[in-house]
């Protein structure tokens, strides 16, 4: 059997090094030890560990030296970090400063392999997403993806597998989802990335337009050609045809489109040449195909054509989780934009922002941060910079489904709802929930740590 993970034990007493990684080798661990800070320094190029398990208190360098240093080489490894139950404050600010957990001692070995196992998930996480991301950018692709949530990371693995490939894609999706996005990181990532990625919405156009558009025309074709024009199958020859509301083509224009995907050739409108033309089909709906199938408004063939691949993408009230950074992504491009320096949310804005339901996904979300900038006159966005529309409806749907979420997405939906309705404050949030304000604050800055140009603020905010 294979590693559970890789752990580097960092502790300046040499018995509890070896007990502990004893413990996690039994557990099934690839362990590796060091006796100081600069020891584990030395170590984590050549061991690459996904989890350091590091003593806070150490001669030289200690815990908090190390995980700054290690954060200044680009480590993608996750840090949990050891104390004694007298100096938990030290540990809490080890947390703020980017670890990930923090255990008091003497440890709980039950609590240590539940720790354990769930940094080195997180660390995977993480890793799989940057490998991804760095992946796609070597191939020129697209370079602002936000996701971390599990059901995004499995969407760039598969736009990583299908995008060097011929086979059509249809990509599926609420309004506001990224439907184009994706589309883009596809043709960035494929061999047809150097010829034209060109699109089309083919519910904006009626249907004599549409095959006009697509298939371009001959002189005299109908009233108002004056002459010959390429459409948009010539126009992306060699590269990528993008077809956005694909649900709404004609009956008449599918036929087309069929025949296209059948044979690679098209026909001008009121042209008799057969052009053959090598172009790659993208499609994206926000209907279900299946019951426009059923109604008798698309053709069965032409929808087993066209998803060959099918992509989902979940609205983003199913991945709550990436809220927080796709908020700080569009707060530092809004901000650029006007002039501002924001730093970043405070805390009941960003409560208020992952209890909402969001109905329009990213693209909502970021006309809302834009609206945020250009009201904000602080250096934090706050509640009453963001539309009154979070507040309607802000409890309808927006539960993480179940099955489908995980117990950290269902436990942040908990404490960000109840720090809304108690306007910000971890007391009485703490009192609601039963458990302390401290890890209350501790949960915010979990949430937000992985949130560039975001900090919580100093303190209790009104009781």
């Amino acid at each position: 059997m294979g590693s559970r993970g890789r752990i580097l034990i960092v502790d300046d007493e040499a018995n509890a090094r070896a007990a502990l990684a004893e413990i996690l080798r039994e557990e099934g661990y690839t362990t590796e030890t060091a006796a100081d800070g600069f020891k584990a320094l030395g170590k984590l190029e050549e061991f690459a560990p996904d989890v350091v398990l590091t003593d806070l208190k150490m001669p030289g360098l200690d815990g908090i030296g190390l995980m700054e240093k290690a954060q200044e080489s680009r480590t993608t490894a996750t840090f949990v970090v050891m104390t004694a139950f007298g100096t938990i404050s030290n540990a809490v600010e080890a947390v703020k400063k980017g670890a990930y957990n923090y255990l008091t001692k003497p440890l709980d070995f039950q609590v240590l392999e539940v720790v354990v196992e769930r940094a080195v998930e997180q660390a995977r996480l993480l890793q799989e997403n940057s490998r991804l991301r760095q992946k796609l950018r070597e191939r020129n692709a697209f370079g602002h993806v936000i996701a971390s949530h599990p059901s995004m990371v499995k969407l760039l693995r598969l736009v990583e597998q299908v995008a060097p490939s011929r086979a059509s894609v249809l990509i599926v999706g609420e309004t506001g989802t990224g439907k184009e996005l994706i589309a883009e990181m596809i043709h960035r990532g494929s061999p047809r990335a150097k010829a034209p990625l060109v699109r089309l919405n083919c519910a904006a156009l009626s249907e004599s337009l549409l095959e006009s558009e697509l298939f371009g025309h001959e002189k005299g074709a109908f009233t108002g050609a004056v002459g010959r024009r390429e459409g948009r199958f010539e126009q992306a020859s060699g590269g990528t045809l993008f077809l956005d509301e694909v649900s709404e083509i004609p009956l008449a224009t599918q036929v087309k489109l069929l025949r296209f995907l059948q044979e690679r050739t098209i026909e001008r409108v009121g042209g008799n040449e057969t052009l053959k033309v090598d172009v790659r089909i993208i499609a994206a709906t926000n209907k279900d195909l299946r019951q426009r199938i059923t109604e008798g408004h698309f053709r069965e063939d032409l929808y087993y054509r066209l998803n060959v691949v099918t992509l989902e993408i979940p609205p983003l009230r199913a991945r709550t989780s990436d809220i927080p950074e796709l908020a700080a992504f569009f707060l530092g491009r809004y901000a650029e934009e006007n002039g501002k320096r924001i730093e970043g949310f405070t805390d009941d804005a960003l409560a208020a922002l992952a209890a909402y339901a969001w109905p329009g996904n990213v693209r909502e979300l970021e006309n809302a941060v834009e609206r945020a900038v250009v009201l904000c006159e602080g250096p934090r966005v706050e509640r009453r910079h963001l539309p009154g529309s979070l507040d309607v409806g802000a409890g309808e749907g927006v539960i993480p489904p179940i099955p489908g979420s995980t117990i950290y997405d269902l436990e942040k939906y908990a404490i960000l709802r109840t720090l809304e309705a108690c306007k910000g404050s971890t007391s009485k949030a703490a009192t609601i929930l039963g458990i302390s304000p401290r890890k209350i604050q501790y949960k915010l800055h979990e949430y937000t740590s992985t949130v560039p140009g975001a900090r919580r603020e100093g303190g209790e905010e009104g009781a």
